[in-house]
């Protein structure tokens, strides 16, 4: 299902501020080299991240699902100074390749690459979150989310991607296990007397989840 006309996109891509260098390279390499490009978040995304990261200037940045290090960087730009990003790949070619492009950054001392299964190591790190960004298996959101929301900070966001899984979750009988994932996700999200949230139609769909206001 084509969520966002074309023509929108391209516009959109126009009108946004342009890619670092470094960006438009990882952009342009996992493009034409990667198997599944459609996993980067991408120009406009990314800019969406910066955007966010920015305007929280986290301490702390933990990010589920590097790939090839794109989004990464892109929240690595709002850090706080003195600030860390704690990002985790299960694929140690993707992790192997987010690596290299970490070590050609600015912001390379300030990530943290983990490799390895996200459930073991999230509560290994002994930090208060504020922010997440979710980008990983469709089927862990849950299990994550739920890791993550004690560990948030009172300012904290968690930012899940993919939350429309390509519209199928907009389908009345909604078909394969990771669509069926999101949307029992997106309805927890939604019931989670914890939290409130925002449905931003960016893209493949992003979820704005914070704490409420005690």
């Amino acid at each position: 299902m084509e969520l966002v006309n074309p023509l929108a996109e391209h516009y959109a891509a126009n009108i946004t501020s342009k890619e670092e260098e470094l960006l438009l390279q990882i952009n342009e390499r996992t493009t034409t080299e990667h198997a599944h490009p459609h996993m980067l978040s991408g120009h406009v995304q990314g800019k969406v991240l910066t955007f966010l990261s920015t305007m929280l200037q986290p301490r702390y940045i933990l990010e589920i699902g590097t790939f090839t290090g794109y989004s990464a960087l892109c929240l690595a730009e709002g850090l706080a100074p003195g600030g860390e990003l704690h990002t985790i790949e299960l694929r140690q070619e993707d992790a192997d390749t987010a690596s290299t492009n970490f070590s050609n950054s600015t912001f390379g001392k300030q990530v943290h690459l983990h490799v390895g299964n996200a459930m073991e190591i999230i509560p290994q790190l002994d930090f208060e979150w504020d922010l997440v960004f979710m980008d990983a298996d469709k089927t862990g959101y849950l299990d994550y989310y739920e890791l993550v929301v004690p560990r948030l900070s009172n300012r904290g966001i968690i930012i899940a991607d993919n939350v429309l899984f390509h519209g199928q979750v907009l389908e009345e009988d909604i078909k394969g296990k990771n669509a069926k994932a999101i949307h029992a996700f997106n309805e927890h999200v939604a019931n989670d007397k914890r939290t409130e949230q925002v449905l931003l139609t960016v893209r493949d769909g992003l979820l704005l989840i914070k704490k409420k206001a005690q």
